[in-house]
């Protein structure tokens, strides 16, 4: 098979089309064509070993977390999908190697839910990672009715994935992010909220009464700025702040659980999330997708590796 890998840890220049060996299907698992894979931060941090002292990574390393395909083979006791079952993943194992810059990958049940019917391959793949992100936090703080939030960088792909999920929840949400992109937060049905210098007072008038829960997907000074209008300070879960914990809060690295993917694809069928694909590239050009992320930083929408999209 096809596949983008780095011989050893590198950049975007180091990355390599090479035919790699179809991935072996352990028990319980599933092999799957990959269509589509979304591309996302953490795939050029564990390739440029950022990650080391977290996570192990073998070589020649393929990169990818997150995937739509359809399922091609089927492990001993791999029950929960047949051959020709079109799934989305967030392909996460014990270590990084075989991942989704490939045109096949091995995924564990338990990394797999079906994709869902009415979204193309492009934009189901970019489900998974920032869908899984920001479901277990907002679960992770007990959104629910009633409730007022506050989402740092809701314009953002974790975020704004964030914003729905707790809107779709009950709750009434107020998101930081610039002023070009407050009409898209209207569309999700949260208030906008300039970020920057005042933002507590700013928030303060929105919600008078204090808010009930908060997520960060920004950084910064976002955990210090939610305590002070959150009415329990530990109700605040950051994904970008690995001091939280130290403030009181909670730090939320995305775990891969079907139910969970199960439940935002329902969320996506049901037509209360979306996702903004900004550009696709084929599998050959992964270097530039990665370029492109890194310039583009928090520019809103997704990049994709179109793989097999027919």
């Amino acid at each position: 098979m096809k596949a983008m890998a780095l011989q050893r840890y590198g950049g975007p220049d180091d990355l390599e089309l090479m035919e790699r060996p179809t991935p072996a299907v352990a028990p319980g698992e599933f092999l799957v064509r990959v269509k589509a894979a979304g591309v996302n931060p953490a795939d050029w941090k564990v390739g440029g070993g950022s990650l080391d002292g977290v996570m192990e990574a073998r070589f020649p390393l393929i990169p990818g977390w997150e995937v739509a395909g359809v399922v091609e083979a089927r492990g001993f006791d791999a029950t929960e999908f047949e051959v020709g079952d079109e799934v989305v993943g967030y392909i996460s194992k014990d270590w990084a190697q075989n991942g989704g810059y490939a045109e096949l990958v091995s995924a564990p049940a338990r990394t797999l839910a079906r994709k869902p019917e009415s979204w193309d391959w492009a934009r189901a793949a970019c489900l998974p990672l920032p869908g899984l992100t920001a479901y277990q936090a907002i679960k992770r703080i007990n959104v629910g009715k009633g409730d007022t939030v506050l989402v740092h960088g809701a314009a953002g792909g974790v975020g704004s994935l964030g914003a729905q999920i707790a809107v779709a929840r009950g709750a009434r949400v107020i998101g930081t992010a610039g002023e070009r992109n407050h009409g898209f937060l209207r569309e999700l049905g949260a208030t906008p909220v300039t970020y920057g210098e005042g933002l507590a007072e700013r928030v303060r008038q929105l919600a008078p009464e204090g808010i009930n829960a908060a997520l960060d997907c920004y950084g910064g000074d976002a955990v210090a700025v939610s305590q002070k209008v959150l009415k329990d300070p530990a109700r605040v879960v950051s994904v970008a702040d690995l001091t939280v914990t130290d403030q009181g809060g909670h730090l939320v690295w995305a775990r891969p659980n079907a139910g969970d993917l199960t439940e935002l694809v329902d969320l996506a069928e049901s037509g209360k999330l979306s996702i903004t694909v900004n550009r696709s590239f084929p599998l050959e050009q992964a270097a530039d997708a990665w370029r492109a992320l890194q310039e583009e930083g928090r520019a809103r929408g997704r990049i994709v590796l179109d793989i097999d999209a027919s």
